[in-house]
């Protein structure tokens, strides 16, 4: 069974900013050792997704596969670290984030398979 988990986060609000964090995400851009770590850590699906200056991030991993289940920035290689220093000067902590945050989790508030369910359950 896989867990999924997606995480919220700004970038700047600077268009030519925004541009260039869009270029480091192209197919090839981010570094082999980067991605190396991502499956290392047991993440099978890693997606990321803007509009305007917001970023949402969905990672998916093996129920058992992973200590830290799909958080990002968790992992310390060298790799891994120098990309993070990278990318944190294109993004900025959302407004509610705890001193030191950057990805925050979501909570996920309506599932259209729970909804649907609950239509074809008899009334109680």
């Amino acid at each position: 069974m896989r867990i999924r988990r997606t995480f919220a986060l700004d970038l700047h609000e600077d268009p030519a900013s925004i541009a260039e964090y869009r270029a480091w995400h192209v197919p090839g851009a981010v570094p082999r050792g980067v991605i190396d770590d991502i499956l290392a850590s047991g993440v099978r699906i890693l997606e990321i997704y803007l509009t305007g200056n917001r970023l949402f991030m969905i990672t998916e991993t093996e129920e058992t596969s992973s200590e830290h289940g799909g958080r990002p920035d968790t992992n310390t290689s060298d790799a891994t670290r120098a990309w993070e220093a990278l990318m944190w000067t294109f993004q900025k902590p959302l407004p509610w984030c705890r001193p030191g945050e950057k990805w925050v989790e979501t909570e996920c508030i309506f599932r259209l398979a729970a909804a649907t369910a609950s239509m074809s359950a008899p009334p109680q």
